[in-house]
């Protein structure tokens, strides 16, 4: 047998060389595979999308007038316009929202700012959790039940409002204690070394610096509210009225929509409600997001 030579340093340092070559080599190839399936599921979700957004607008454009938007809906097969929805559907967002918004940033400011993290920290995070996960025709079927039964709010504005203030309030306040949370800290010891109390930091400094995804929350949860069917077929009814005070009834678009879908008796118009509540969903969302970035702006000037 021919002797073995021993391998020097040289040797060594040239396999330690390859075998790290061949590591990077297999990282690079993973990267590549992880990559391609990222933008594949990311172009998945985008094209799903598009084919409903595309499918809605073809379907529904050309339904679309004047006529359709500002008059009554008449007849057996509802033919006119959906004027009363489109403000029964704002006007419920609305009052919604006054309700959902305050009670939601303060429930925030106090677990991110004043509570001691703790059981009670938890119980409420987990509350807020699984009243996100109820589903809404079960969120409806309680409204119905505690607000218009139980307390004798007829079905109207105010009993929608609040059964979707339950649906809202958990979205926001998540939201909010996340955008709380993400302010950073010398921030606020900047406050308190000039002198500024918990409250005067919290409501001058903190939120402020925080608004921009406040407000991201405060849409995200609009846009459910504006399109939930079911809450508010079982709170708000079914009545055609143009509502002036909260205690009064009415119906929103989502349940316009569906109602002429289902039963069969209008399907352009359908189309053409649903179409016009897409732009309105998206008119609110491009809103909101202008008035965060001058929101924003108007901090950086200050700054």
């Amino acid at each position: 047998m021919s002797p073995v030579t021993p391998k020097t340093g040289m040797d060594v340092l040239r396999e330690k060389k390859l075998a790290r070559k061949g590591g990077l080599g297999r990282e690079h190839a993973a990267n590549k595979i992880a990559l391609a399936i990222l933008w594949l599921a990311a172009g998945i979700t985008v094209a799903a999308l598009a084919v409903i957004l595309i499918y809605v607008i073809v379907r529904g454009i050309g339904v679309i007038s004047p006529s359709f938007i500002f008059t009554w809906p008449h007849g057996v097969n509802s033919e006119g316009g959906i004027w009363p929805t489109i403000v029964s559907t704002l006007y419920c967002t609305l009052l919604s929202m006054l309700f959902t918004t305050p009670i939601a940033i303060l429930a925030a400011v106090y677990l991110a700012e004043y509570a001691k993290q703790g059981r009670v920290v938890r119980i409420i995070r987990f509350a807020a959790d699984s009243l996100a996960s109820v589903p809404s025709i079960v969120m409806g079927l309680f409204g119905l039940t505690f607000f218009v039964e139980a307390m004798h709010i007829p079905m109207s504005m105010l009993s929608a409002a609040m059964a979707l203030t339950l649906l809202m309030l958990p979205i926001v306040m998540r939201t909010t204690e996340e955008a709380i949370r993400a302010v950073p800290r010398y921030i606020r010891w900047g406050s308190y070394g000039l002198g500024a109390t918990k409250w005067q930091t919290v409501s001058r400094v903190v939120l402020p610096t925080a608004m921009p995804r406040i407000i991201t929350g405060l849409v995200l949860a609009l846009g459910r509210a504006i399109g939930e069917t079911a809450v508010v077929f079982y709170t708000m009814g079914l009545a055609i009225n143009l509502p002036l005070l909260p205690t009064e009834s009415g119906r929103s678009m989502a349940v316009h929509l569906y109602l002429m879908a289902v039963e069969g008796i209008n399907l352009p118009a359908a189309y053409g409600t649903a179409f016009l509540l897409m732009v309105i969903i998206l008119a609110l969302n491009m809103g909101a997001r202008w008035i965060a970035k001058r929101y924003h702006r108007r901090m950086e000037t200050k700054k």
